[in-house]
């Protein structure tokens, strides 16, 4: 199967009541881990891509090209979306759909917010013209992502999500609403009002990021108030390089990579797995 838009397996999630999970690539083995995950359990799936993952895997066509190859030789028939996640310009978002991803985020979300209306409705024109979704946000997601350190949280403003997606017109939005990327310190609080009511203003897709960690009851109902795509990353970081530590603690003779990244690509497909099961995408391709 071909790689797809995220566009219509968001509208599906939300109408149907389940979200869709986007699992970020790190490498080779992120990759198997999770398009396997995806094939056995029948999910639809997001890849998420920053800019630094792709920077460290050679660049945005060397990733394309990896993940066409894989889901060739995997005979992968579920839908598979390839979403470069915070995109930090209009330049970095028309890179990386020229070389192939199926959509973008472009996050402005750090400018007024006139200028980030600006910002992405340039990339919604050029993306929506080549079939390509875009995800924006409002607001400061707390936490490290990439190359970016953001203190605190900021929620969103319901009113200026309502203009942004007016104006720009937009597949989905990432409202910042006390989510955290990275581990979080004490118990996520998210703003499950604010969710209500920007989901209801515009019947737009919202995306979650930050989704390690959440507890599945705020999951659950996150989902139940329109949000159609959960990001997860640092959960399969942290449980891909635990196999490997304790791999090499239990044998400090192994050498072949083989022998302790097959435990971490187990490791991963396992978290995605049960993600997947969380967030009710198993059996929706």
């Amino acid at each position: 199967m071909a790689l797809v838009s995220m566009k219509e397996m968001m509208i599906k999630g939300k109408k149907e009541g389940y979200a869709i999970g986007q699992f970020n690539l790190n490498n080779l083995e992120f990759t198997q881990a999770i398009l396997q995950a995806a094939e056995e359990e029948q999910s639809p799936v997001i890849l998420g891509v920053s800019e630094g993952a792709a920077r460290y895997m050679g660049g945005f066509t060397t990733v394309v090209n990896m993940v066409k190859g894989l889901m060739h030789d995997y005979k992968t028939t579920v839908p598979v979306a390839i979403h470069l996640d915070h995109g930090s310009s209009f330049e970095k978002c028309i890179e990386a759909i020229e070389a192939g991803f199926t959509s973008v985020m472009i996050d402005a979300s750090t400018k007024p917010l006139a200028e980030n209306i600006r910002i992405t409705k340039s990339v919604v024109d050029y993306a929506h013209e080549r079939g390509v979704s875009v995800e924006a946000e409002l607001g400061v997601v707390g936490g490290q992502e990439d190359d970016i350190i953001a203190e605190g949280v900021i929620y969103a403003d319901p009113a200026e999500c309502k203009e942004l997606v007016e104006k720009t017109g937009i597949d989905c939005l990432a409202p910042a609403l006390g989510s955290v990327h990275g581990p979080y310190k004490g118990e996520p609080n998210l703003g499950f009002e604010e969710m209500e009511v920007i989901s209801k203003q515009s019947d737009l897709p919202l995306v979650l990021h930050g989704g390690t960690g959440i507890p599945t009851k705020d999951i659950k109902r996150a989902i139940s108030l329109g949000s159609a795509k959960i990001n997860v990353n640092t959960e399969s970081q942290i449980t891909g390089t635990q196999a490997v530590r304790d791999t090499l603690i239990a044998d400090s003779e192994v050498y072949d990579p083989r022998k302790y990244l097959t435990p971490m690509r187990d490791a991963i497909k396992k978290t995605v797995i049960g993600k997947m099961r969380e967030f009710g995408s198993s059996g929706k391709a």
